[in-house]
């Protein structure tokens, strides 16, 4: 197992990657390129810049998220093969920099959502949460609320020029069923994932975040059934999973253990955002807790017995974390819940492995 943070570069991060070398257990960031437009090949100038400010800083950099896909894939129009052709350029240059996973998403639209940017806990921190009657509003204002409460930086996925007019994205996918996306998604695998065998790359699909349809898009990325079909369209080692826990959990019908454990047997999870969750009230409605276990609703323990008990030796990251000690920046990604969070993972991990040895 690595323990990796993500990191949005020396230009547009508030943390010091410096910082990030001196949470313990830290091997490598998480890393992207966030200036290059949706379907772009990205530029090899670029991409060996952000691994030379890794490097010097002491870290590696093996793992990237994301090189997003473009909505034109998604739908499945005529244009899709120049974007496809453009993705595989990507991989095969990532792939010279020594790049072993690259994450993505096949969310329409929206990358993920939150309806509360900064939601007050009982301990004065804040934290990101979801709230169904959040999305009752058209998809225009829950995105003109949203980019209005990012403290001032570029929320990954939510790039206010893209989503200048979300109601024309979402339009688009009015007549989009969910067997049209799963087959527009194994197209897409079905392209690439030879390359990714030629140059030793696997992919990892992030799940729907939340893993449930909002504004009526169709959503393939949501539960145990959703990602074995996914594994089988193209059935290779280099087709995985980023495994967040925050996002299938995010569904308290999912097992999350059982299929975390599953997964990692089938050896299709090189990547795992971990992170915990609390349910508020009966329904679906929660927020992004400290990832230790008794503060949200699942069990890391057994989250990270699951992977390591089925043989995981891929990349973590803590994931989002809460605003704590009066820090402030982009939500989720403050440095001081997220140093906690991979201390408390890599501290399980010891004890996962300790316990084998005793």
């Amino acid at each position: 197992m690595k323990m990796t943070m993500r990191w949005y570069g020396k230009n547009d991060d508030p943390i010091k990657i410096e910082n990030i070398r001196q949470v313990p257990g830290m091997t490598g960031v998480v890393g992207a390129l966030f200036d290059v437009p949706v379907g772009e090949v990205w530029p090899e100038d670029k991409i060996q810049a952000l691994k030379a400010d890794v490097v010097a800083a002491g870290l590696e950099l093996e793992v990237i998220e994301s090189v997003n896909i473009h909505e034109d894939i998604k739908l499945g129009l005529p244009s899709r093969d120049k974007y496809i052709e453009n993705y595989k350029e990507t991989i095969r240059r990532l792939a010279k920099i020594g790049i072993k996973v690259i994450c993505y998403n096949f969310m329409p639209v929206f990358d993920w959502m939150k309806t509360e940017m900064a939601y007050q806990l009982e301990d004065g921190s804040n934290t990101m949460a979801f709230f169904l009657e959040g999305v009752q509003k058209s998809a225009a204002e829950v995105a003109q609320d949203v980019l209005s409460k990012n403290e001032g930086t570029i929320l990954p996925g939510w790039e206010p020029e893209r989503l200048a007019d979300v109601t024309k994205l979402i339009d688009l996918y009015q007549e989009v069923t969910e067997d049209d996306l799963r087959a527009n998604l194994k197209y897409f695998l079905e392209q690439i994932i030879p390359v990714c065998e030629e140059v030793d790359i696997k992919m990892g699909i992030h799940p729907d975040d939340p893993p449930y349809s909002i504004f009526g898009l169709p959503r393939i990325v949501k539960n145990r059934e959703d990602l074995d079909f996914i594994c089988n369209a193209v059935d290779s080692p280099y087709n995985g999973i980023t495994f967040c826990t925050g996002s299938i959990g995010e569904d308290p019908d999912n097992d999350l253990v059982a299929i975390v454990a599953e997964f990692a047997k089938r050896d299709r999870i090189p990547f795992a955002h971990v992170r915990n969750v609390k349910f508020i009230g009966e329904g679906k409605d929660c927020y992004e807790s400290a990832h230790y276990s008794p503060y949200g609703s699942h069990d890391m323990f057994k989250i990270m017995e699951a992977l390591y008990d089925n043989g995981f030796d891929g990349y973590i990251r803590p994931d989002h974390g809460r605003m704590i000690w009066g820090e402030v920046g982009r939500p989720g990604y403050g440095l001081y819940d997220r140093a906690l969070g991979a201390m408390y993972l890599t501290g399980l991990w010891e004890a996962l492995e300790k316990r084998q040895v005793n």
